[in-house]
């Protein structure tokens, strides 16, 4: 009897990301398997990824939608800060506290939390939040009494925690507390096929936005969008777009309307790729062209040599 194949249909979008790459339909099909149930999910990748919109996904799309979702900036909040608003305190358990106040765990019973950048908490906080994986309690700052709490973890990071571990900084238990699934969201450049995609999304929203009539970008610009390396993920995609829009006078955003950082990065990988061009071509001329000697001049291998000839297009014609 032969296996039968399970066919997911392809999706442009799922709850608030936009994609359609072979990755990020994995991803959506994930998220739809977890978002009933009550483990904890652990979303990793770089920074601008997504990687709030997925927890979004995992929230709305579970039975625990119709109760509240908190988020929490771990990064943003110093350590007695991140501790009280996570905890909350009692009135005073500090300086400055004259009055109880519920944490955000409280605050999100029967819901979900989400802590991003959990890779940058304290040792005494981790030491917290595991006790809240472990036991789903927790004690406000300034009393021992502990308070159950009904609560789904969702955490992120665009730190490599298992590097944190090894180093001493981040503990082995909260990390595999926190990883029980873990979901890695793929940088742009390894989802190019996303970017017309993304592209008409984010041109819709700021012509909105903006109250204009833009209705494409050129041919030029979709290319540069495709050659570029995207550092800051589909946030800098997004702030690009925003960029152009603001400064576009026509239905139509070229090259002119992008930000100084996408053109200018775009002609330092240009004169790049030439200059690694001529550096072969000068080591090729100074050995007569023997591929051996060239390759040895330059600190490549023979195949190596052979292999950037052909990369940019690179024969002896017209050159001795």
């Amino acid at each position: 009897m032969r296996d039968k194949a399970f066919v997911f249909k392809e999706r442009s979008q799922f709850h608030n990301f936009i994609g359609k790459n072979p990755k990020i339909q994995e991803i959506y099909n994930l998220v739809e398997t977890l978002a009933d149930l009550q483990s904890t999910v652990l979303i990793t990748g770089e920074s601008g990824t997504g990687k709030e919109l997925i927890a979004e996904a995992l929230h709305f799309k579970g039975t625990r939608q119709r109760a509240p979702m908190v988020k929490v900036n771990c990064s943003a909040l110093s350590v007695n800060i991140l501790e009280s608003e996570l905890f909350g305190h009692v009135k005073g358990a500090f300086t400055g506290a004259i009055k109880d106040r519920i944490g955000r765990f409280e605050a999100a019973r029967g819901g979900s939390i989400f802590l991003d950048e959990i890779g940058d908490i304290s040792p005494k906080v981790q030491i917290q939040l595991l006790r809240v994986l472990e036991d789903r309690v927790i004690e406000r700052l300034g009393q021992s009494t502990p308070i159950k709490v009904d609560v789904r973890i969702i955490a992120a990071t665009n730190r490599p925690l298992a590097d944190l571990v090894a180093s001493g900084s981040f503990r082995h238990d909260l990390f595999y507390r926190l990883k029980v699934v873990e979901l890695f969201l793929p940088p742009l450049r390894h989802r190019l096929d996303d970017i017309p995609l993304l592209v008409e999304h984010f041109l819709m929203r700021f012509s909105g936005a903006l109250d204009k009539d833009i209705r494409a970008i050129s041919d030029d610009c979709m290319e540069i969008f495709l050659h570029h390396k995207w550092p800051g993920n589909v946030r800098e995609l997004e702030h690009a777009i925003e960029h152009a829009a603001i400064v576009c006078q026509t239905p139509l955003i070229t090259y002119n309307d992008l930000p100084r950082s996408i053109t200018e990065g775009l002609k330092r990988s240009s004169t790049t790729v030439e200059s690694r061009r001529q550096e072969i071509v000068d080591a090729l001329n100074q050995t007569l062209w023997n591929k051996s000697r060239a390759a040895r001049l330059l600190g490549i291998s023979r195949r190596t040599i052979y292999r950037k000839m052909l990369q940019f297009n690179i024969s002896n014609e017209g050159y001795l």
